[in-house]
């Protein structure tokens, strides 16, 4: 330990009992600023003042308070402003993934979902335990993490602003604007009338403000939700859990962390690939139980095959984080515009439930070691059981507001959305 109460390494949680890594999760990653302050209100902000403007906002918040780490008196002064960082990531996070759903053409938009936001931070990951490995201080660490931030300030004359919320805020100019100017950028002809008048009925009146509320107001938006909020929760559980896990492996932390990273590569490709041509459920389902299964079937390896434990832990990482990689983009689909990026942010709020949780599930293998891995494993697979009652979004348009949710299996009111030839909708994405 250092004159200032912190550990050279920065290796914290391997060595931290369950409750402390809990309040590590509540004051720096979980339930309090990601979840209520961050996802839960710059999921709001985001629906009311746009993607682009709280991206950046949030963006910047993280990267100005994590330099301000730097120079920390105190654990509790770093804990305070780990509190900020924390509520500025998950927020940019949500929000660049959302701003990038709502822009591309329906091709661009699967390959960007679940594989282009996700590759870069598996790619940030995979860096970390190597930076960490030959940066052995921590004030120089966060120094090396945090000047990459700055990075992104010319990205603001880059990135526009969603078209499709623009839309659904009536600002129906500058939506046209930006869906011109990508045309031009891309030698393409914008059409003389971009929206049709149907597209703008809905625009004309009074523009209706929504908020989290929404979320549960109907049977079919509420069973929806629901249904995410769980399945959201125990995937967080599984993945921290496995993540938090690699300190208690054989072999060097380093490398066990790097491999935990490294596995999220063909994790995220095989995500792509199924999400590319098969149904949202059965590329959930499949990926969730998969990893179930595998967490399960560690319990059957003899102690003396340490390595063979090893790997069948890192296929369980394989599967859960296919499965995170596929639910946001399922999210995202399932979702209407008006309430997008508040409905990824309470789903992201629940997974931090879990987060919070996932210590103490590695702290049960001090009693037995097969128990966290029975209960990971028995409640991954029946999150995947429950991934089946969601609605299938499959080569389905993306809902603008809630009346055009696929409904609910089993809702007693149905109405299907069906793209209609003369709105041109999916046309008017094609041009980005």
């Amino acid at each position: 330990m250092t004159e200032n109460g912190y550990e050279d390494n920065t290796a914290f949680l391997g060595e931290w009992g369950p409750f402390q890594q809990m309040v590590f999760f509540l004051l720096c990653l979980s339930i309090i600023p990601n979840g209520f302050t961050g996802s839960f209100l710059s999921g709001q902000l985001s629906d009311r003042f746009g993607r682009k403007h709280v991206l950046f906002a949030t963006m910047g918040v993280q990267t100005v308070f994590t330099f301000i780490q730097v120079f920390s008196p105190t654990w509790v002064v770093f804990c305070a402003l780990f509190f900020v960082v924390g509520m500025g990531q998950i927020s940019n996070y949500v929000a660049a993934f959302v701003l990038g759903t709502e822009i591309l053409s329906p091709s661009k938009r699967i390959i960007y979902s679940t594989l282009g936001v996700c590759m870069f931070y598996t790619i940030g990951y995979t860096l970390l335990p190597a930076v960490a490995f030959f940066i052995r201080d921590w004030r120089m660490l966060m120094l090396a993490l945090t000047l990459p931030g700055f990075l992104y300030v010319p990205f603001w004359w880059f990135i526009p602003e969603s078209p499709r919320w623009l839309l659904s805020q009536g600002r129906v100019e500058e939506a046209e604007a930006i869906l011109r100017d990508a045309a031009r950028r891309n030698r393409v002809t914008a059409p003389e009338v971009i929206f049709q008048p149907v597209q703008l009925e809905p625009k004309a009146g009074k523009l209706v403000a929504h908020n989290i509320c929404d979320l549960v107001r109907s049977s079919n938006i509420r069973w929806v939700s629901i249904t995410l909020w769980l399945v959201w929760t125990i995937l967080s559980i599984g993945y921290f859990a496995l993540s938090l896990n690699t300190s208690n492996l054989a072999g060097s932390s380093y490398l066990n962390c790097f491999l935990s990273a490294a596995i999220e590569v063909p994790a995220y490709t095989m995500a792509w690939l199924m999400f590319r041509c098969c149904p949202r459920r059965l590329c959930l389902f499949s990926t969730l139980f998969l990893g179930g299964v595998v967490l399960l079937c560690i319990n059957l390896i003899p102690p003396n095959l340490s390595s063979v434990s090893t790997a069948l832990e890192m296929l369980g990482k394989f599967g859960v984080t296919a499965a995170f990689s596929i639910v946001y983009a399922y999210t995202a689909e399932l979702y209407p515009t008006v309430v997008r990026n508040t409905a990824i942010g309470a789903c992201s709020m629940a997974s931090r439930v879990g987060s919070i949780s996932a210590p103490y599930f590695i702290y049960l293998g001090g009693y037995s070691k097969s128990l966290p891995y029975i209960l990971m494993g028995s409640l991954t697979a029946l999150s995947g059981l429950l991934s089946l009652l969601l609605p299938e979004s499959h080569r389905m348009p993306l809902p603008d507001t809630i009346t055009h949710m696929q409904t609910f299996p089993g809702w007693k009111k149905r109405s299907v959305y069906k793209l209609s030839q003369s709105t041109g909708e999916e046309d008017v994405s094609d041009t980005l």
